[in-house]
């Protein structure tokens, strides 16, 4: 599996001033040229089914997890290291590629990849020695990521950079942040802090990112535009920055909570799932 994290980097906004336009007027982002939207998957034809009972019995299994009441607040993982290779591909063509893609890195580095149908995700861990584990997970989000980030986070962080001169709000956003983090509980709501409204100093951001910055666990949101969210050296806080579809970064902020929500799936999209889901098996059994 291919990482989802290469990103390039944000290009800034330019302005060009037309023909017999003053150099200072009104400058603006370019309109959004596109969104990831649901595509079914491209099914194969009814006599290359034929075999394939076990890609068949993994796809009910995760429709009945789906189906299951409260599905959203639990996970339910399917095995699929004794699947056939014929089935494996089979049902990497049902579920493709979804808007939210993950990676862990360390021993065994983990690839999550959401599938088309929203709450089933893919999950691929592989060992230095080069094991691999192959796992459906049917829920919000895979736990091991927010386990991940919080084992990260609760490693001694680094010492603060010296010779910043420069720094005027970062020590009273970590103080914040600090706080924040050691008096969260579970299903309290987000605390977020806007970095993009705030006058930061270069030195201010280095700071930040000196105390804060850790890329063991990065998630990409795919939809109207990118999201990516990366876990951080403090216990619950996320750096999460949105770009537009012109990868223009348009809102940086800091979020205290289990995950940002953004990476999650909903009820409402388990529920979908299991309706689109029904109508593939559907089919599969007409062949």
């Amino acid at each position: 599996m291919q990482s989802p994290m290469q990103r390039p980097v944000p290009i800034s906004v330019v302005a060009f001033a037309e023909p017999g336009v003053e150099d200072d007027a009104p400058a603006y982002l370019p309109m959004p040229q596109g969104m990831a939207t649901y595509h079914p998957p491209p099914l194969p034809e009814p006599e290359d089914l034929a075999g394939h009972a076990g890609c068949v019995a993994v796809l009910r299994q995760a429709l009945a997890a789906l189906r299951r009441p409260g599905a959203v607040e639990r996970t339910e993982t399917i095995d699929l290291d004794a699947l056939a290779d014929g089935d494996r591909r089979l049902l990497n063509q049902v579920l493709g590629e979804g808007e939210v893609a993950a990676q862990v890195r360390g021993d065994p580095a983990v690839q999550v990849q959401e599938s088309v149908f929203a709450g089933i995700w893919r999950v691929v861990r592989t060992a230095a020695d080069g094991t691999v584990r192959d796992q459906l997970q049917v829920g919000a989000l895979p736990p091991l990521l927010v386990d991940a980030a919080l084992a990260e986070a609760l490693q001694p962080a680094p010492p603060a950079p010296a010779g910043l001169a420069g720094v005027m709000n970062a020590p009273a956003l970590l103080a914040e942040l600090e706080d924040r983090s050691a008096r969260w509980q579970p299903g309290q709501p987000p605390h977020v802090v806007n970095l993009t409204l705030l006058p930061l100093t270069p030195d201010d951001s280095a700071l930040l990112d000196a105390r804060l910055a850790d890329e063991r666990v990065l998630i990409l949101s795919r939809g109207y535009g990118n999201c990516r969210i990366v876990g951080t050296r403090l216990p619950h806080a996320w750096r999460v920055t949105y770009f537009n579809s012109s990868d223009i970064n348009i809102l940086d902020t800091l979020e205290v909570c289990r995950v940002p929500e953004v990476a999650c799936a909903a009820a409402e999209d388990l529920q979908d799932s299991a309706e689109r889901l029904a109508e593939v098996l559907d089919w599969l059994d007409e062949c």
